[in-house]
């Protein structure tokens, strides 16, 4: 339906006699917009603002509650000067009655605590209405929900993923033939810089990786939602115990691939057991700024990931500094394949792989296109004149994401997103 933002272009007759049409899927799946999915969402994002105002409501309370301890005596000990004073006020000295003054005003801090208790009172009171609110929308959605129990109701939400994942991984390739205006999702880090979403994992794992800089950086942040990247919170640090050198880096099934400093060795590191997993030399890749893209910044070395595994985009001087597209192992990170795209890779801006083919653009500054596409399959080339918006005119980093179908960018320290747009052919049939 073109309501879920298909969009069907053309239709002809194969020599078979079967009908084709000519179709692009859209950029995002139907369910994203699904209403109990949208309820959901935002139920949860208002049990996390609940639980953190819990939490600082807890700490603040606890602080008070230990500050009007500590002045427990003192009030006591005012109280019987007090009780004395009234009883015999001819007796009260002048020292008296300034060790008095002197006594109540160490009690005047107190007083924005007794009114800091008062606003945490009014607070209380709209935690509690917002607990019935979300208790009564829970309530709400149990019912739209049906007789389903969790079980089943889980077991069915896989079977469907399960069916969406291998339904866009057969119709998410195709030829590329656009890319949307850019979304800037975040302004952050230096000039130069690499950041990215796990490119294998299942959908619900949303984490963000962060790494700025382009050569001797070990440090890796690792967000747990998007949203928590935008705002620069809940964040884990690995510390690598190799600097990196560029920033072609992917995080692939849980693991990161990364160029060392200096060398043409490619590391794995594995996030989960912070270790290094394997490390192996790129036979005859060029590094330390040798074949790098026409900006520079030790991008010798460039990982990618399409739909149908982990690749490498690097020069040597065997081929004359011409771009070469290796597919890796994941595991050993030995080269599987490789081929000569006879493309310099010093008049590449930036570069990018989607379904076995490889995209370059023409520049890394303002004006920059896709100007060149090498197709693995066919071990052929041709220029292309794809619009490419450069919002702040210097790319340093140009990632498709197969996963997501999106392309991340680090562009003059702005954190960017690009949709695609895909071609391909739909047989009756179900063929592509």
């Amino acid at each position: 339906s073109p309501d879920e933002g298909w969009q069907v272009y053309t239709s002809a007759q194969a020599p078979d006699g079967k009908c084709l049409c000519t179709a692009v899927i859209p950029v995002q799946g139907s369910c994203a917009r699904d209403l109990r999915s949208l309820q959901l969402r935002q139920l949860m994002e208002k049990v996390q603002n609940v639980s953190q105002s819990m939490e600082v409501l807890d700490l603040r309370t606890f602080r008070d509650l230990q500050y009007v301890r500590n002045t427990e005596s003192l009030l006591r000990g005012l109280e019987g000067r007090i009780r004395t004073a009234a009883e015999g006020q001819r007796a009260l000295s002048a020292r008296g009655f300034q060790e008095l003054k002197e006594k109540m005003r160490e009690l005047l801090p107190l007083l924005p605590v007794l009114e800091q208790y008062r606003a945490d009172a009014k607070l209380v009171g709209h935690l509690r209405e917002e607990v019935r609110n979300l208790s009564a929308l829970l309530l709400h959605i149990q019912e739209e929900m049906g007789a389903y129990d969790y079980e089943e109701l889980q077991q069915r939400v896989l079977l469907l993923e399960a069916r969406l994942h291998a339904c866009l991984q057969k119709l998410g390739c195709g030829k590329l033939t656009g890319v949307s205006n850019p979304i800037t999702v975040r302004a952050s880090g230096s000039r130069f810089g690499s950041w990215m979403t796990d490119t294998m994992t299942p959908s619900a794992d949303s984490r963000v990786w962060y790494m700025d800089g382009y050569y001797k950086g070990c440090r890796v942040l690792e967000f747990r939602t998007l949203s928590d990247f935008v705002s620069g919170q809940n964040f884990v640090q690995h510390l690598l115990p190799h600097p990196w050198a560029g920033t072609g880096h992917v995080v692939f099934n849980g693991s990161l691939y990364y160029n060392k400093f200096q060398s043409n060795l490619v590391v794995r590191y594995h996030f989960r057991s912070r270790s290094v997993l394997v490390q192996r030399s790129l036979p005859g890749a060029g590094f330390n700024n040798t074949f790098p893209y026409s900006w520079g910044g030790f991008s010798d070395i460039d990982f990618m990931v399409d739909e149908s595994g982990l690749w490498a985009v690097y020069a040597s001087i065997q081929n004359a500094g011409n771009i070469v597209l290796s597919r890796l192992d994941p595991r050993s990170l030995q080269v599987l394949r490789s081929w000569d795209t006879a493309y310099p890779k010093r008049s590449a801006g930036e570069a990018f792989i989607i379904c076995g083919v490889l995209y370059v653009t023409n520049s890394h500054l303002a004006g920059a296109k896709i100007y060149f596409a090498y197709s693995t399959n066919t071990s052929s080339y041709e220029y292309t004149d794809i619009p490419f918006h450069n919002q702040y005119s210097h790319i340093s980093m140009l990632d498709y994401n197969p996963r997501e179908r999106v392309l991340y960018t680090w562009n003059n320290g702005h954190q960017v997103l690009y949709n695609v747009t895909l071609f391909h052919l739909v047989s009756t049939a179900g063929e592509l």
